[in-house]
Order: structure tokens, then C-alpha cells, then sequence
């Protein structure tokens, strides 16, 4: 069995979250923006998927610190790391870009 089983799954399992959150946030905006009758323009497309994609890089980056703090039998201060923040900062834009796409077709 892996060491820290429990650990590792539930890092993994939180990477993944932020996947599915960000999967659904630029399907759905990318989505709402093509059913517009008005074009919508192409730097949104392109911001929203750049941010859907910086978003998926710092969670894995942040799941793989994770999985090293699991590894090492040393105690870690979590305040130390901000990605949280990050993560939570970038998702909030990705719900602007999408609030922007939601103003821009009605």
C-alpha cells in the first residue's frame, strides 16, 4: 500500500476539483458567447482560456508541492504558500469574464 494513502488521494482529488471548475466555467462562457446573436470578440475567447489554463498550471503546481510536503515527514506552514490565494483570485475572473459574456448577450 502507498504510504500516506489518504493524504495523497485527497491531494489529488482537490487538484481535480479545480479542473472540473474550470472545465465548466470556460465551457459554459465559451458556450453562452457563441450562442449570442452578436459576436462575441475574440480576446474574450482568448482570455477566458488563458485563464482556464493558468488556473489548471498553478493547481498543479500547487498539487505537486502538496504531494512533496506529504512525503517529507517535516511539518509545513501553510501560510507560507499563496497559491490558495491565487487559485481563488483567478477563479473569481474567470466568473467576471463570464458575467462580462452574460452582460454582453442580453
Amino acid at each position: 500500500m502507498i504510504a500516506k494513502y489518504s493524504d495523497h488521494s485527497a491531494n489529488e482529488r482537490t487538484f481535480l476539483a479545480w479542473v472540473r471548475t474550470v472545465i465548466a466555467i470556460v465551457g459554459f462562457g465559451l458556450g453562452a458567447g457563441k450562442l449570442s446573436p452578436v459576436p462575441a470578440p475574440v480576446w474574450s475567447d482568448v482570455a477566458l482560456l488563458a485563464a482556464g489554463a493558468l488556473v489548471v498550471l498553478i493547481a498543479y503546481l500547487r498539487m505537486r508541492a502538496l504531494r512533496r510536503a506529504i512525503n517529507s515527514n517535516e511539518a509545513s506552514d501553510d501560510e507560507s504558500e499563496g497559491a490558495g490565494a491565487l487559485l481563488l483570485a483567478l477563479v473569481a475572473a474567470l466568473f467576471a469574464l463570464l458575467a462580462s459574456f452574460a452582460l454582453h448577450v442580453s
